[in-house]
């Protein structure tokens, strides 16, 4: 009802109201009918009674011969407060004397004259004239003669007078009962409403800031049922800020696990479909975190991989027993290489028999089969390097003597012409088989200790071992550095940094392609009060996207599948950042150079190696590449 208020307070007042006000006026209609009744049953006994006192006095007068007073009597019996009017008349209905009037021009009423008949010696007679007015008539007997009667009309105005008093006394009543009541009803609603409103409002700030405890724990200002309420409350409240503290901190530690675990965590509901995961979770299968909510397995990952997780997860809420050491292998698009997961499926329960959601744990195993294949690919090329040196140092023994037997064909058995061609083309490869064999053993033999070392010769050193691979796809070299000059450096950790960049562009470099090799006196780039040498190698290749720019030097990372190990720039920087220096790479891949008419698809590897004698073996400079 939208008339009826809200309030406790306004409901009891407008209730006790409601109810005083009923139960009154059923009281007052009651008391009212009750008192008219009384009223008009005094008025019918008194005006009885005036009319028989009238006509005992007007009997008294006439046996003393007096009939004058007569007259006064019914003057006197008109004063009185509940009589109209009164009058006597003789046996025939003429009126004799009146209360009001000339009693000459006084008639009485036809409905007066019908009563003569009914009217009894010594019995007033009481009747109803028009307009609900009483009047009483009594016969005048001296001796057993009648003399007349007397008449005295009821004066109604007194009647209602009396009622009207009865009435006001009534609302009176009722209205110092219904104020008391009210002010009684407001002090007692007050006591009950305002810990009530208290209550209210401490719900209210519960409701709307659960975690605010600043308006806890409520006053309690009465001394009853409501206060043990309030304080009831308030233990309540107390109880629940210590639970969700608890629960709070719970979820904190389960959130930062959730999200810092080095491993991917997901969980599924009965349709495989994802409820949450984390980030390395949608990091390890490329789809960002909100993209994984509400969606099935094979919607983001690809079969069978989606398969054989979805098959797992049925399992464990098929079985509500883990599923351990799961391997699953697939192919990656960015970059695209192969990698494998480590997989245990376990259920979550939120009752003791029921299963509600299931947990997988993922570790990324890729990174470990990469280091395993990759050190089991060094560990041959170590063996290979080991062999090839042990070849080399053996093929020196024969080498020096095919040397020398060359030397006496040519200086003692007296060759003539086209012999002493074949014997100078003899000498010419042998020598270059012992560079060869030397440039190998400088590969495995590497250097403890830093020394000066000729650029150019380290420089051309490297070019000549990749020479028959440059001739091969006809590939130009150019050669930009000063034949002078020096460095102070690990010259074989160098020569490896070169093998392994020339390495890079050859492979990358198509058949008539363009390799410059260069190096030049320089500053340090960050800071140029710092001298040493800048390097540059250039080719004119495939180049490389951003991505893969941006893991050039990452560890185990490699765009060669089978023949690469993913450790050759990675070590290169390494070495670059041991010496001081700082290393540069730009490239633009043959897709950026289709949209770029007129430009040559490539990759330039710049480094600066400051010339430090000082320089340590145990230096530890911070990683420092630019992209």
């Amino acid at each position: 009802m939208r008339w009826w208020p809200r309030s406790i307070r306004w409901q009891m007042l407008a209730g006790l109201l409601l109810i005083e006000m009923i139960s009154i006026s059923l009281f007052a209609v009651l008391l009212i009918r009750r008192q008219t009744n009384e009223v008009y049953t005094h008025a019918r006994q008194r005006v009885a009674h005036h009319a028989a006192s009238l006509a005992m006095q007007a009997r008294e007068a006439l046996l003393q011969e007096r009939p004058g007073w007569v007259g006064l009597s019914v003057k006197m019996m008109g004063t009185a407060p509940d009589v109209a009017v009164a009058k006597v008349s003789d046996p025939a209905g003429n009126v004799l004397f009146t209360s009001e009037g000339d009693s000459d021009q006084a008639t009485l009423t036809a409905t007066e004259l019908s009563q003569i008949s009914l009217v009894r010696h010594g019995e007033p007679t009481v009747f109803i004239l028009d307009h609900d007015r009483w009047e009483g008539v009594a016969a005048v007997y001296t001796g057993s003669d009648l003399r007349g009667f007397a008449w005295v009309e009821d004066d109604r105005t007194w009647a209602l007078s009396q009622l009207n008093t009865v009435l006001h006394g009534t609302i009176l009543f009722s209205i110092i009962w219904i104020t008391a009541s009210a002010l009684l009803v407001l002090l007692l609603a007050r006591s009950i409403s305002k810990p009530l409103a208290t209550l209210h409002r401490g719900t209210r700030a519960l409701m709307d800031s659960p975690e605010s405890g600043g308006n806890f724990p409520l006053p309690v200002g009465v001394n009853n049922e409501i206060g043990d309420l309030i304080e009831a409350f308030n233990r309540m409240v107390a109880s629940i800020a210590e639970q969700r503290s608890g629960l709070n901190d719970t979820l904190s530690l389960l959130d930062s696990m959730l999200a810092n675990a080095p491993i991917g965590l997901a969980f599924f509901d009965r349709s495989c479909r994802f409820v949450r995961v984390n980030q390395i979770f949608a990091t390890m299968t490329g789809v960002s975190l909100s993209r994984h909510l509400g969606r099935t397995l094979p919607e983001l990952l690809p079969q069978p991989v989606a398969q054989q997780l979805e098959n797992a997860v049925l399992r464990v809420f098929a079985e509500q027993e883990p599923v351990r050491n799961l391997e699953l292998t697939g192919q990656g698009s960015k970059p695209n290489r192969p990698w494998t997961w480590l997989l245990s499926a376990y259920p979550v329960f939120t009752t003791p028999h029921e299963v509600r959601w299931a947990g997988i744990i993922v570790l990324d195993a890729s990174d470990r089969k990469r280091s395993e294949e990759a050190l089991r690919r060094a560990e041959k090329l170590a063996v290979t390097g080991r062999l090839a040196a042990s070849i080399a140092h053996e093929i020196n023994n024969p080498l020096e003597a095919i040397t020398n037997i060359l030397f006496l064909l040519r200086n003692f058995c007296q060759l003539e012409g086209p012999a002493l061609n074949y014997v100078g083309m003899a000498e010419y490869e042998v020598r270059r088989i012992t560079e060869i064999t030397q440039q190998t053993l400088r590969f495995y033999r590497q250097s403890t200790l830093p020394t000066r070392a000729k650029m150019a010769e380290l420089l051309d050193s490297v070019l000549s071992l990749y020479q028959g691979r440059l001739n091969a796809l006809n590939i130009l070299v150019e050669r930009d550095y000063d034949p002078e000059m020096d460095l102070f450096c690990f010259a074989g950790e160098i020569r490896q940094v070169f093998a392994n960049l020339v390495g890079n562009s050859i492979d990358a470099t198509a058949a008539g392609g363009r390799l410059l090799v260069r190096a030049r006196r320089s500053r340090n780039w960050h800071n140029p009060s710092q001298t040493g040498v800048r390097f540059s190698v250039a080719d004119t290749g495939l180049g490389m996207d951003s991505e893969v720019r941006e893991r050039a030097f990452e560890a185990f990372f490699t765009t060669k599948e089978v023949t690469g190990t993913g450790l050759g720039l990675w070590v290169s920087l390494e070495i670059i950042v041991k010496h001081g220096g700082f290393a540069h790479v730009r490239s633009r891949s043959a897709a950026q150079n289709a949209t770029l008419p007129g430009k040559t698809s490539g990759t330039v590897f710049q480094f600066f190696i400051p010339d430090d004698a000082d320089l340590d073996r145990e230096n530890t400079h911070p990683p420092q590449l630019t992209a």
